[in-house]
């Protein structure tokens, strides 16, 4: 232990830089998905740096898929974390997250700004691509969390429930309900095999940050109703997306559609644009945040608006890695809990597929011209492995073709 807070107090002294430019250059370069950003990791921190072992390695992940919020991201956060504590984690989740959040914001400020000017054709081209994007996303999911017949139901009934009460509170019971079927019908078995990880914060400030999680979660609708203003709106939205998320970055498209999108924020259009914009850029999804916040079209907006949502809908992935690390041995022990999470994993699949319906397939197929794009679109993605920026381009200039 004495060894171990030495090398962590020596780390710390210039471990803050050295962790921001290595995550830095992933956030430059990590293409692919959450699939793709967690070979990335493995390869420069099992492999390269030799910051973990394989099997602490993959028990992080299991760790960061059992919570909710974007795996990759909390990936990250840990690895930081590990290295050299909170300062490590905000460096991780800086160089990280910062690229493709800029990128996103000052498409969203030339979209709100010069709309009148940018062609629409390559609109409607980032609208069909994001069906593309969607349901290889969904076929990829639902092969991995819906392997069997009961799983396969769980999700079809998800489905149906999500179009049947749109809205965040109709989402929030289809989780709920995933949760409580899984923990009734479903079972797993638990791998005791475990290897610790080589940090991890006391159970005191864990604790600390798990109550804070749950806190603000109730809290913050509390004080919108008691103080309806509107950067305190888009904190509570945002948290509350980033808090509910299960099963992958994707998922977070209903979500943020059904907080954004009927509240006349963001226009529908618009935000399926954006969607298909943040396909092109590197690092997590969840950045498609920090689009939303710049594209509102009333105040808090642009570079405040964009940063802010960005800041609201990571911080309870902060919370929640600090907070569960302590506790993962106990956890990832407990097959109710294992069980339930099985449900949530399948609903989350339905939650997807009825996004997918709707605003997904609703809103940018328009005709035969839009089904064929969004096939071929699907073909490069799946068959052709083609990266997801290109393909996003081409979809962009053949929307103004069409």
């Amino acid at each position: 232990m004495s060894e171990q807070r030495a090398t962590g107090s020596a780390d710390t002294r210039s471990g803050f830089w050295h962790t921001l430019v290595i995550f830095l250059r992933l956030g430059l370069t990590s293409f692919g998905g959450p699939i793709a950003h967690l070979g990335y990791f493995r390869e420069e921190f099992v492999v390269r740096r030799g910051w973990l072992g394989e099997r602490a390695y993959a028990d992080l992940v299991a760790l960061c898929q059992f919570l909710p919020g974007p795996a990759s991201s909390q990936v990250g956060l840990a690895l930081g974390l590990s290295r050299c504590g909170y300062r490590g984690a905000l460096a991780a989740w800086l160089g990280f997250t910062l690229p493709s959040a800029l990128l996103l914001i000052l498409f969203a400020l030339g979209v709100t700004r010069w709309s009148d000017s940018l062609p629409t054709g390559a609109l409607q081209g980032l609208k069909v691509v994001a069906v593309a994007v969607v349901a290889q996303a969904l076929w990829g999911m639902a092969r991995n969390l819906c392997p069997d017949p009961p799983r396969l139901t769980l999700m079809a009934f998800a489905a149906c429930g999500a179009l049947a009460l749109p809205g965040v509170w109709g989402q929030v019971g289809v989780i709920v309900f995933g949760a409580v079927a899984g923990r009734a019908f479903l079972r797993v078995p638990v791998d005791d095999r475990h290897e610790r990880l080589p940090f991890t914060p006391g159970r005191r400030s864990a604790a600390l940050c798990l109550g804070l999680f749950v806190l603000l979660l109730g809290l913050l609708p509390v004080l919108v109703l008691l103080w309806p203003v509107q950067a305190l709106a888009l904190v509570d939205a945002f948290y509350r997306a980033g808090a509910l998320v299960f099963g992958g970055g994707h998922v977070v498209l209903p979500l943020l559609q059904a907080e954004v999108v009927p509240n006349g924020w963001v226009g529908g259009d618009t935000f399926l644009a954006g969607y298909g914009a943040a396909q092109a850029v590197p690092g997590p999804l969840f950045t498609f945040a920090a689009f939303l916040g710049a594209a509102m079209q009333q105040a808090p907006s642009a570079w405040a608006g964009g940063l802010l949502c960005l800041v609201a809908i990571f911080l309870p992935s902060f919370l929640l890695v600090a907070g569960a690390l302590p506790f993962w041995e106990s956890l990832r022990r407990h097959r109710g809990i294992q069980s339930a999470l099985l449900g949530v994993n399948a609903a989350v699949v339905g939650l997807l597929l009825a996004a997918f319906y709707d605003p997904v397939w609703t809103s940018a197929i328009r005709g035969p011209g839009d089904f064929a794009l969004a096939l071929l679109a699907l073909l490069a993605l799946m068959a052709w492995k083609l990266p997801p920026w290109l393909v996003v381009l081409v979809c962009g200039l053949a929307g103004l073709a069409l």
